[in-house]
């Protein structure tokens, strides 16, 4: 994940997840926050999932709106905008199996970031939004990590 010598920062950025409704979605409006148009990013899903409140509620608390972001898959988005993209960006296994596939047709580097599940969390509304935040917060330093400072 941390960029190397000599390693350049992608012009075009891909993050994908199971659903596309919670951890890809953050990272993709994150990288838009931290680098502008210095890189074109977005989001998809394996499957197409539901719009989750927790992720605008986390997301509202860094001052960043998702509240009209739309679940959308890998398919979908290669049959709106195709796929050119240097950089795919997995974040659960399911998806990075996906990405794999991708570079049977496309000349696209691939990485993965596991990135927990913030679902898989029970217990009260705030250990929820706990489990959240704390997935907020990593996909930020990893960013950060690798992408560079603020353009």
């Amino acid at each position: 994940m941390e960029e190397k010598p000599g390693q350049k920062r992608p012009q075009a950025v891909l993050f994908l997840c199971g659903q596309n409704s919670i951890r890809s979605p953050m990272a993709a409006a994150m990288t838009k926050h931290f680098f502008g148009k210095s890189i074109y990013v977005t989001s998809a899903g394996v499957r197409k999932g539901e719009v989750d409140p927790f992720v605008t509620a986390v997301m509202d608390e860094i001052g960043i709106d998702l509240s009209k972001h739309k679940p959308t898959t890998v398919e979908e988005r290669e049959d709106d905008e195709g796929l050119s993209f240097d950089l795919a960006i997995s974040l659960s296994p399911q998806a990075h199996h996906r990405a794999l596939e991708l570079t049977r047709k496309l000349p696209i580097e691939v990485e993965y970031w596991p990135t927990t599940d913030p679902t898989i969390v029970e217990g009260s509304r705030d250990q929820k939004l706990e489990a959240y935040r704390n997935v907020r917060d990593e996909l930020v330093r990893k960013i950060k990590q690798r992408f560079g400072p603020r353009a």
